[in-house]
């Protein structure tokens, strides 16, 4: 959502009205139910065995689930079509990209990246919304979201290292070991700041963002920093509370800049 409301903001160079902004939040919502609902029934034999995950079947039934996915993704499409022709036809790629993480990590320890590319698309979703068409600067955007979320998505595969090895699925952490992948999620993050830097230059941003990338640098050292102590406490700090940081800054520093400046 963060990186949607951003690219939405520079896309439309200020206020991009009240419709469009609803229609762009309401899109995003059903995708993100869908997707989730998705993932929840294709991993379910995987998630009832996973202590960390075991509790979340018991607040909705696998045919609850079912009928969520079916109203979520229907309800994405319907919201596209008010949108513009050409988010509307590229709606049910956009779902099949979000479904398909769900599935990678039968085959490829790349599921992070997969992660990844599904959030992606929200940027670049947000910016034809506005524009009707594709441009350089929120590709540069996507880039960047990818290795933020590839890097995060490490540190929180950290959890189920036992788990997943046990089971035959595939992570950058079984494959590499925990030690090395969180070196590599430090590598993602700093490539990710570069990739911010660049949308702001493809962007033709102005101060308000530049100096905005210091407090997400900031909390991308805290997020690591806690990452480190590989307790759970400390994991969880560094997935919601420094993601969280890093999305709101990101967004204030944004619309900071199109509609301050």
């Amino acid at each position: 959502m963060p990186f949607a409301l951003g690219a939405l903001v520079v896309a439309a160079q200020g206020w991009p009205g009240l419709r469009l902004l609803g229609l762009i939040v309401l899109a995003m919502v059903f995708a993100r139910t869908a997707a989730m609902s998705f993932n929840r029934l294709v991993d379910w034999g995987f998630d009832v065995r996973n202590p960390r995950t075991a509790d979340r079947h018991k607040l909705l039934p696998r045919w609850a689930g079912m009928v969520l996915l079916v109203v979520s993704s229907a309800a994405f499409v319907g919201s596209t079509w008010w949108i513009n022709p050409l988010c509307f036809r590229l709606s049910p790629v956009a779902l099949g990209i979000v479904f398909f993480y769900s599935l990678t990590k039968r085959f490829t320890s790349l599921s992070h990246f997969f992660l990844g590319l599904a959030l992606s698309v929200a940027p670049v979703g947000a910016w034809i919304a506005v524009t009707g068409s594709f441009a350089f600067a929120p590709l540069v955007l996507a880039l960047a979201v990818v290795l933020w979320v590839a890097g995060f998505d490490l540190i929180y595969a950290t959890q189920d290292y036992e788990f997943d090895r046990a089971s035959g699925l595939h992570s950058m952490v079984v494959r590499i070991g925990i030690e090395r992948s969180l070196r590599l999620a430090q590598v993602l993050h700093v490539l990710m700041l570069g990739g911010l830097v660049g949308f702001g230059c493809a962007a033709q941003l102005g101060w308000f963002y530049f100096v905005g990338l210091v407090p997400v640098a900031a909390a991308l050292v805290y997020e690591h920093r806690c990452a480190s102590r590989l307790d759970l406490a400390g994991i969880n700090r560094a997935f919601f509370v420094s993601n969280a940081f890093v999305g709101v800054v990101f967004v204030v520093a944004t619309w900071s800049d199109r509609l301050v400046r």
